[in-house]
């Protein structure tokens, strides 16, 4: 009984997880099936990580967004456009440093997002109303900069943090024995991030249960081991069969735990949490509710501006179509991630499922062969059935 206790409860606890498990698994079927390849070859594992690690991002900031109430910022996509375009004009046109042109865009993002941060947190506009305005004439002022025209191509020394490989950013066949060396390391990577991810584990209960605090049984612990080191360490045999580690893969792992650290472990970011499950009660606790709405909106600005970079890179080119409707993919990738419609539940790790969910799924309807239609509606249905599902169980909550 026990250890059925224990398969439920990690499953209920990791139902996003099993979800995306499944879908991958259903589309390595059907592709097998039709003929059309394999969803989890090499170079396409690889392709999926570098064509969603915009939405990732996107999706991180915009969760503290959701935190606060249900609150979205539709402005995401517009500002990674005009991001992109400062960029191409910068370190294209004018031949700026390109250290000193990312760093004039990031202060930009932040620019931006402190903006619309102040209208919605001391003026009291509502985000969707703010955020809305945004995505108008922030993607009107991405086209004027770029005079409705293509900005590229990118130097070289500017791609190779967005696009290269790691150990060897070489473009050309590797010999042998180079490629023997990029297997090694990657595939040691993966072993060491799973040792630190058993230690963390360890360590945390160990915390949490000189603190008092109800913790998984070491069943559980161990099952979740399984299924996250034995998921780790077959993406770096897939990765390390390739080219070895994205360089934007460690970009996002040090967004991803910067900000899982914030939200979980400190107290500012704990915040959040409270203003999303009752604002009045948090203000009257003595938070500033303005500056964690403000923080929330230019926070989202910063991440915007990191996405705008990373797009740049991938796409080696500045275009005003840059960003068109990415703030439905981030917000989706929230919902479907776990976050709650109401704000106040959620978490970055969810947000990052999600985002690898509608990753995978575009890439397996586009390997089928799904009419683009087709792919935008299952999409829609997949993020209503995410937000119905938590519409329901905080109602059966409630009920019980």
């Amino acid at each position: 009984m026990n250890i059925v206790k224990t398969i439920l409860d990690t499953m209920k606890k990791n139902g996003m997880l099993i979800a995306l498990i499944g879908v991958i698994v259903l589309f390595q079927v059907l592709l097998a099936a039709t003929g059309r390849g394999s969803l989890l070859n090499p170079a396409n594992v690889s392709n999926i990580i570098s064509q969603n690690s915009y939405v990732v991002i996107l999706a991180t900031g915009m969760l503290l967004c959701i935190l606060t109430g249900g609150n979205i910022d539709l402005s995401v996509g517009a500002i990674v456009c005009v991001i992109g375009a400062i960029a191409g004009t910068l370190i294209v046109e004018m031949g700026v440093n390109i250290y000193v042109g990312m760093a004039v865009c990031l202060v930009a993002g932040v620019a931006i997002g402190a903006w619309q941060g102040f209208w919605i947190a001391y003026v009291g506009i509502p985000p969707f109303i703010t955020t809305l305005a945004g995505f108008l004439y922030w993607r009107g002022f991405a086209h004027l900069i770029l005079n409705g025209l293509t900005i590229s191509p990118f130097p070289d020394n500017y791609l190779k943090y967005f696009t290269s490989f790691l150990p060897s950013s070489k473009e050309v066949l590797l010999s042998p024995e180079e490629a023997a060396f990029v297997k090694m390391v990657t595939i040691a990577v993966g072993a060491i991030i799973c040792l630190l991810f058993v230690a963390y584990l360890i360590f945390d209960r160990k915390t949490k249960t000189k603190k008092g605090y109800d913790v998984d049984s070491w069943m559980t612990i161990g099952a979740k081991i399984a299924i996250i080191c034995g998921g780790v360490m077959y993406a770096s045999w897939l990765l390390a069969n390739h080219k070895g580690i994205p360089v934007v893969l460690i970009l996002l792992a040090v967004i991803v735990l910067s900000y899982s650290y914030f939200t979980t472990k400190m107290v500012p970011g704990r915040h959040f949490y409270a203003l999303g499950g009752n604002e009045k009660a948090t203000r009257l606790s003595g938070i500033d509710t303005k500056k964690i709405m403000f923080f929330a909106y230019t926070n989202m600005g910063f991440l915007s501006a990191v996405a705008g970079l990373v797009v740049a890179g991938r796409f080696n080119s500045a275009n005003p179509a840059a960003g068109n409707l990415y703030e439905l993919d981030a917000i989706g990738a929230c919902f479907i991630g776990g976050a709650s419609a109401y704000g106040g539940t959620g978490t970055v790790g969810g947000a990052v499922i999600g985002a690898m969910f509608m990753g995978v799924l575009n890439n397996g309807m586009s390997y089928l062969g799904l009419d683009a239609n087709w792919q935008k509606t299952v999409k829609g249905l997949v993020v209503l059935a995410a937000v119905v599902f938590d519409v329901i169980s905080k109602k059966d909550k409630k009920v019980t």
